[in-house]
């Protein structure tokens, strides 16, 4: 079944793996501090599966050019993780590592990275699958999940571990044989899980097409060496106790049905978590996080930010991120001063209220959950994080998207202007295609620069990821921004240095 060379290989891994356990942390405390490990999933051969008729069903808003995709734009993003994480790997290489296979972005080549710091899922999962015991029972549910033939379950045990993880997660066999849909959005690690100081959250997707996401991340979680330290700290949101008594009308209410995405949880400062109510989260799930966080005592404060259903939007991550100790992105029309806009209109006073289209911040404190603080809009919520919570002394600052020019901030935010990932308080990376966003971080006094530029100051010794400050740094994008997720969408941190 396995030929004598995977075996050695896979056996190597495990050693490596067993060696480091022991030392792999897990904990997040905020969104800001220093990043020193994250899991990440680079663009598989699935992407390119993708036709514009099944697009929107597979929650994607284009079809993209893969390759594109990956050796000009998301080859970029792992470096300048690398470098921040693990710099060994690729100091002093940034310009060789753009050879013709990518053999050293591949999780299933011989010369592929291998961190502990920067790790792609797909590695994982494929260290797993050499269990027998795992590979037999994943394979069975994943054919049940995609009601495949019994033949093809007996195909897939065929497979090498390597192998079979790439086809569980892209869907096709290496002779573009395709076996079930692929998992285009499995790029966007976020939404999986969510780290919560030393305790791990997973997540439950909205929609069905993310089903296979979600039982692959419960399998590597539960199983995988590295995790076994936090196995009685991972936490499973439970679905209603009902759900199977009730109509399948009910079962899609907000109320009732219990769906949580990683887009729409904050581990935004020590013992506060934020948790969206948006187009993918439901307000029962946000309920049913707050009552295990407070049972666990990982947090005194919860608060819930329902956000207007609507595409564009999707998670509370799409409309604002945090950039440093004091400055946030956001979408200004969520802001306090498109909030005062909407007041001074005569329409807002006579007009019947769309609840769909309301946002509403509730704010629960541990032990006194019957009573509730309302936030009147979100930058007083932000502000009183800043100040309260990470006791921020220099002004707070709001960068906007489309530095709030008509119609530049609803184009931007669609595009992921307000989804952006800190690497270290007040350095984030963000996407080269947000010109007008790039501009207001340059009057907010950011360094703007380019993922390129910046891995070149990086290699010539004339800046490192130790004393670089408040920076923008602009991905390249033509092809990432198609797939409606940025940066922050496409890391799950585990690990950040305590602020």
């Amino acid at each position: 079944m396995y030929e004598q060379q995977q075996t050695t290989e896979r056996n190597s891994l495990n050693t490596l793996y067993l060696a480091d356990s022991a030392a792999f942390a897990v904990n997040v405390s905020s969104e800001i501090g220093r990043l020193r490990r994250l899991l990440i999933h680079s663009p598989d051969r699935g992407l390119g599966k993708v036709i514009p008729s099944k697009a929107q069903d597979w929650l994607f808003e284009d079809i993209v050019h893969l390759d594109m995709m990956r050796r000009d734009e998301y080859d970029y993003y792992v470096k300048l993780l690398l470098y921040f994480l693990e710099p060994d790997t690729v100091r002093g290489r940034v310009n060789s590592l753009g050879d013709n296979n990518r053999s050293f972005f591949k999780p299933d080549s011989p010369d592929y990275f291998r961190s502990t710091n920067v790790i792609d899922i797909q590695w994982l999962l494929s260290d797993i699958l050499t269990d027998d015991t795992i590979r037999t029972r994943l394979i069975a549910a994943i054919c049940g999940i995609e009601r495949t033939s019994f033949q093809t379950q007996q195909t897939l045990l065929e497979f090498d571990p390597v192998e079979l993880a790439k086809v569980m997660i892209s869907g096709s066999l290496t002779d573009r044989t395709m076996l079930f849909a692929p998992l285009p959005n499995f790029i966007f690690t976020r939404d999986i899980g969510i780290v919560i100081g030393d305790h791990v959250l997973l997540n439950k997707p909205a929609k069905s097409a993310r089903t296979r996401e979600a039982l692959l991340a419960q399998y590597i979680f539960f199983n995988h060496p590295l995790f076994a330290q936090y196995r009685d700290k991972i936490i499973e949101i439970p679905d209603n106790e009902h759900a199977f008594l009730l109509p399948d009308a009910d079962l899609n209410r907000d109320l009732t049905r219990s769906t949580l995405e990683g887009g729409d949880v904050m581990m935004i400062a020590p013992r506060h978590l934020l948790v969206g109510v948006s187009e993918r989260t439901t307000l029962y799930a946000a309920q049913q996080v707050m009552q295990l966080v407070f049972d666990r005592n990982l947090v005194d404060t919860v608060t819930i930010i329902k956000i207007p259903k609507k595409r564009d939007y999707m998670h509370i991550d799409t409309v604002f991120t945090q950039v440093s100790r004091n400055t946030w992105v956001l979408l200004r029309s969520l802001g306090r001063t498109g909030d005062e806009t909407r007041k001074r209109d005569v329409l807002h006073f006579f007009a019947a209220k769309d609840l769909s289209e309301e946002l509403k911040i509730l704010q629960f404190t541990k032990g006194q959950e019957q009573k509730p603080v309302e936030i009147e809009n979100l930058e007083d919520l932000l502000v009183s994080i800043s100040q309260k919570d990470l006791g921020a002394t220099e002004p707070i600052r709001f960068i906007y998207s489309g530095n709030d020019e008509f119609p530049f901030g609803a184009r931007e935010q669609w595009t992921d202007s307000c989804n952006l990932l800190a690497l270290k308080d007040g350095v984030v990376v963000g996407y080269d295609r947000n010109d007008k966003t790039a501009e207001a971080f340059r009057e907010a006094g950011f360094d703007v620069v380019g993922a390129a530029e910046l891995l070149q100051r990086f290699d010539r010794g004339e800046s490192s990821p130790d004393t670089i400050e408040k920076t923008f740094i602009m991905l390249p994008s033509a092809e990432l921004s198609r797939a409606r997720g940025g940066s922050h969408c496409m890391s799950l941190p585990l690990l950040r240095d305590a602020i």
